[in-house]
């Protein structure tokens, strides 16, 4: 990976803990995490929106709309 090896890993990784410190690691864990859950959603309800734009033009909704009346 790059070049680097387990050692040079090691080393970066103690440099980083102390310049910033656990609890302010910890913050910024929690919050990269919440942004990436944040964008997952955010891609999962635009894939829902296009699905649903897309059903819509086609007339797929309609008929989808129309089959379930007709089951119940």
């Amino acid at each position: 990976m790059f070049g680097l090896s387990p050692a040079h890993l090691i080393l970066i990784l103690v440099v980083v803990i102390l310049v910033f410190g656990t609890s302010k690691l910890k913050n910024i864990g929690k919050d990269l995490g919440g942004a990436v859950k944040g964008f997952k959603e955010s891609m999962k309800d635009e894939d829902a929106a296009k699905l649903n734009q897309d059903r819509t033009l086609d007339g797929t909704a309609q008929r989808t709309e129309q089959h379930d009346k007709d089951k119940v």
